[in-house]
């Protein structure tokens, strides 16, 4: 990750455009009447007077030296401070704004409404044709076997739910927490891929319903080409499931877990699937239907920034 520093610099007039790299106690320190803040691509915040220096970052109080870091959201960061010592008149407050931009490698701006970024691979993959890795809802970890028996948040069947349950029939002895969600530490995405969350439905359904799908071929592996308003796109492989208990099997076509649990079935999870031509995703609408999946199913993991307006 890129580290971002910023270089505190306070200009006496006394000593024309120098730092005060030299002064002392034994004469007050010139009143700052200038900027006094010198900016690189990426540096660490602190301040070359000897002597005491309070600096601040959007009015909280830092330890210098301080390293500002580089995240997956934009941010603005306000820089003030000012500096004092014995026998010192103190200087002018002087203040500093400037914005940090993301950093958005591995991820895709689509162009999308909601300023949703996509991954450029899944979870698990280093090239965007690569399967990656299949997880069961709310498991961060891929596996040799996905059926009931070995699901995390169950005691062996699909009516003994240990978490993310709304019906006490299905929950172990009545279970029942609420959860339509998953929370981060059972998210795949943000346990392998940097910044990153899952989907939710309404993040799936917006790729659906902004962008034009494309049945394709990248390096000879089937999947779809999504392009959204800006002219960008990813390309999502078309992965099939994993399903080892006695009813299932491994099914054709692209399948993606979203984050959201089905809320009128606990034992469910709302995901995307598309075939050559077609695909279903969210909740039923005017041209979508709902894919929804037995939680111990591997399904493939593309993980989303959340909004970055």
């Amino acid at each position: 990750m890129k580290t971002i520093k910023l270089f505190i610099i306070l200009l006496s007039f006394a000593a024309g455009l120098a730092c005060l790299t030299s002064c002392g106690n034994d004469e007050p320190m010139p009143v700052a009447k200038a900027p006094v803040f010198d900016m690189n691509d990426s540096f660490t915040i602190t301040a070359t007077c000897p002597n005491s220096y309070k600096a601040f970052i959007n009015g909280e109080e830092i330890t210098l030296p301080y390293t500002v870091t580089q995240t997956y959201q934009q941010q603005t960061i306000v820089v003030s401070g000012y500096g004092f010592g014995d026998g010192m008149q103190n200087s002018e407050t002087v203040e500093q704004s400037f914005v940090v931009s993301a950093n958005l490698d591995g991820y895709v701006d689509l162009g999308l409404p909601s300023g949703t970024l996509w991954a450029t691979c899944n979870v698990g993959a280093s090239a965007p044709e690569e399967f990656g890795d299949y997880f069961a809802w709310g498991e961060t970890e891929p596996k040799d076997h996905y059926d009931w028996s070995t699901y995390k948040w169950c005691n062996g069947d699909e009516e003994t739910l240990t978490k993310y349950c709304n019906e006490s029939t299905l929950g172990f002895n009545g279970f029942v927490d609420n959860k339509t969600e998953l929370d981060p530490e059972d998210d795949a995405a943000c346990a392998h891929y940097p910044g990153g969350r899952m989907p939710s439905w309404e993040q799936i359904q917006e790729l659906c319903d902004s962008c034009t799908w494309q049945w394709t071929q990248l390096n000879g592996v089937n999947g779809m080409l999504v392009t959204g308003p800006n002219g960008n796109s990813i390309f999502l492989p078309s992965t099939g499931s994993k399903d080892d208990s006695p009813s299932g099997y491994d099914a054709p076509g692209g399948y993606y877990w979203s984050r959201t649990l089905l809320w009128y079935e606990s034992i469910s999870s709302v995901g995307l699937r598309f075939f050559s031509g077609l695909q279903y995703v969210g909740i039923w609408g005017d041209h979508w239907y709902i894919l929804s999946e037995y939680r111990h199913v591997g399904f493939t993991v593309r993980a989303v920034l959340d909004s970055q307006n």
